[in-house]
């Protein structure tokens, strides 16, 4: 039997947070919640495990951009998926650093899109 996915998940709207959780454990994830980049950071430094980064753009503290540079330079190849309602005019590239697998998704998240970009970019690294 498989290990379920962690998913470390940095979203600062909280009603956003609670549906996307429960979303993803019923789709088998194991969800360990952030309330901004700064809080996924300090989980990420105390030792908690996770597979994938799921994290909004523009949080307070510590934004979305800042926290995947942090993390992926402990952890090259970390699989990220961006959720944003302002996409950056560029692209993913703008995310991207070359070095894991990246999705960038729009609010509002379909929800299934979600789930499958989480498990997606999981195998690719």
């Amino acid at each position: 039997m498989r290990m379920p996915l962690r998913v470390l998940m940095a979203e600062d709207e909280d009603l956003a947070a609670e549906v996307l959780q429960e979303v993803l454990e019923d789709a088998g994830f194991e969800v360990l919640l952030a309330p901004d980049g700064q809080a996924a950071l300090e989980l990420a430094a105390a030792g908690a495990g996770f597979d994938v980064l799921l994290t909004d753009l523009r949080m307070p503290r510590l934004d979305g951009r800042e926290l995947i540079l942090r993390l992926r330079a402990e952890r090259p190849s970390l699989p990220v998926v961006v959720m944003t309602g302002f996409a950056p005019p560029e692209g993913p590239e703008r995310l991207h650093d070359g070095s894991g697998p990246l999705r960038l998704l729009t609010k509002p998240i379909d929800l299934s899109g979600l789930v499958s970009a989480l498990r997606a970019v999981a195998h690719e690294g």
